[in-house]
């Protein structure tokens, strides 16, 4: 799992590495994509040990790519306008990651694969909704879909001016319920057969669920600060689960 959490960092600071070009940052990545599909010319040893976690385990390769294309859509900043559109992109930087987890896991039930596809938007959406300010202030990207923007009135300058208003509120609690909708979504899915595999990945669960009612009750203040779960509450979660499966 190292190995594999390695990866995706690597991907994900190449993508957003101030001090590289977009092109520099274009062209390592495209590095690693063809290197997972025709081999490493002369692979550093970090590569090598990713690509024998990956043959060793038989992570297929397109879960892989997909990860990369996900983490190329955020080099030039854009703009998704309706949720299908956003879904395709959180599906590679969310659900692809945790389609390969399930496999490092050591999942068994086919069913663990719409567990870990709804997760992966709910854990997506909700960072979406989280750093809306962090992203603004990074290239002023915006992930909300626009057409969601509109239903509510609000603007794509509105979001850029920062502006708190009803129409922000009634706009964040429509995509806070839809987060809510792929939480439970995955809930339904958790087979019985992989609860104990999927431990980790229920924790996570449980903490960014969290994270999400705390954004809601807090009036959704993302522009002003930074929503967290302390750390007692995540080692309380933490422990009801290590408790739970070892009963």
């Amino acid at each position: 799992m190292v190995v594999f959490y390695a990866f995706c960092r690597t991907m994900d600071d190449l993508a957003d590495d101030p001090g590289m070009s977009a092109d520099t940052r274009l062209e390592r990545l495209d590095a690693w994509k063809n290197g997972l599909l025709t081999g490493f010319d002369t692979p550093d040893e970090f590569q090598k040990e990713f690509i024998e976690l990956r043959d060793r385990q038989q992570i297929p390769n397109e879960l892989l790519v997909a990860i990369i294309e996900g983490c190329r859509m955020d080099v030039h900043p854009q703009r998704f306008e309706r949720w299908d559109d956003l879904s395709g992109y959180v599906w590679k930087v969310a659900c692809a990651v945790g389609l390969v987890s399930i496999r490092l896991f050591g999942c068994s039930d086919p069913g663990s694969e719409k567990y870990a596809v709804a997760l992966g938007k709910a854990l997506q959406l909700t960072n979406i909704l989280r750093d809306i300010a962090e992203d603004l202030s990074n290239g002023c990207r915006i992930y909300l879909p626009l057409a969601d923007l509109e239903k509510f009135q609000y603007t794509e300058q509105d979001l850029a001016a920062r502006v708190y208003d009803g129409r922000f509120l009634k706009l964040m609690a429509y995509e806070a319920d839809r987060a809510d909708g792929f939480f439970r979504e995955a809930v339904e899915s958790l087979p019985a057969a992989d609860q104990g595999a999927l431990v980790p990945a229920r924790i996570m669960g449980e903490i960014y669920h969290l994270l999400l009612e705390k954004m809601r009750a807090g009036h959704f203040h993302v522009f002003e600060k930074r929503y967290t779960v302390s750390k007692p509450r995540k080692l309380a979660i933490l422990s009801k689960h290590l408790i739970a499966r070892s009963s």
